[in-house]
């Protein structure tokens, strides 16, 4: 019988920053899991289109699972050019053969309080665990309050052995993450402030090298143009 837990953590990654990798580092304290596939969404249906370019994004979530040896950079949803919903995502790695007893989606509880505005609700809870870790302003506490009708799908590690079939659970985390986000820190480079300790400091670099969000130094300035790639072992397709 497999014994995988594959962690997956999707979103724009706009850039990406402390606040997602604790998400998923508290995943992985928490459930033990085999490996995390970062997954940058390439068209997100719920926001205006990200500042940095598809390759941007990738190129920062590399960087930031580089020294992360489980970890990898997944461009699953940037070969294709369509919205990435979280249903769609969950479908391609059933279509690589993933059981939904394998897959545990991570997410923040600031974003899970609206997962009945989802596409594809109720059915994308039943593709794979999720694994919701709470936020700065919103604790995993009170999602049995904010959604009574999904309680009994939720359970508090530690945990075991987790069922294999039947229901997938709803794995809630009470853990410090940090309080930052994409909006924030392209705000701050916009009007040339620090951003440091706000998210690895190889993604920092890289933004500041390439102007990635605003004229950082004299004479720079943002570009959807490809920029060097970085160098690493976990660049390119998984």
């Amino acid at each position: 019988m497999s014994t995988l837990r594959i962690g997956l953590l999707g979103g724009t990654f706009d850039p990406i920053h402390n606040g997602h990798l604790d998400l998923a580092d508290a995943a992985d304290k928490a459930l033990n899991l085999t490996r995390i596939h970062v997954v940058p969404a390439k068209i997100p249906p719920h926001r205006a289109e990200p500042l940095a370019s598809p390759f941007q994004r990738f190129a920062m979530v590399v960087l930031a699972v580089g020294k992360r040896p489980s970890w990898r950079a997944s461009d699953l949803e940037l070969r294709v050019d369509e919205p990435s919903y979280t249903s769609t995502t969950l479908a391609r790695f059933h279509e690589r053969g993933y059981d939904r007893h394998d897959l545990f989606f991570i997410i923040g509880a600031d974003a899970f309080v609206e997962i009945h505005t989802w596409h594809e609700y109720p059915k994308v809870l039943s593709m794979a665990h999720f694994v919701v870790v709470s936020r700065p302003g919103t604790s995993v506490d009170q999602l049995p309050y904010r959604l009574p009708n999904l309680k009994g799908r939720m359970v508090r590690p530690p945990v075991d052995d987790i069922p294999r079939e039947g229901e997938t659970s709803i794995f809630l985390i009470n853990a410090p993450t940090a309080d930052v986000s994409g909006n924030a820190i392209r705000k701050k480079c916009e009007a040339g402030e620090s951003i440091d300790g706000l998210m690895p400091a190889l993604v920092q670099q890289y933004i500041e090298q390439h102007g990635v969000y605003g004229p950082r130094f004299p004479g720079r300035r943002a570009s959807d143009r490809r920029p060097p790639s970085p160098a690493g072992p976990l660049h390119g397709r998984e």
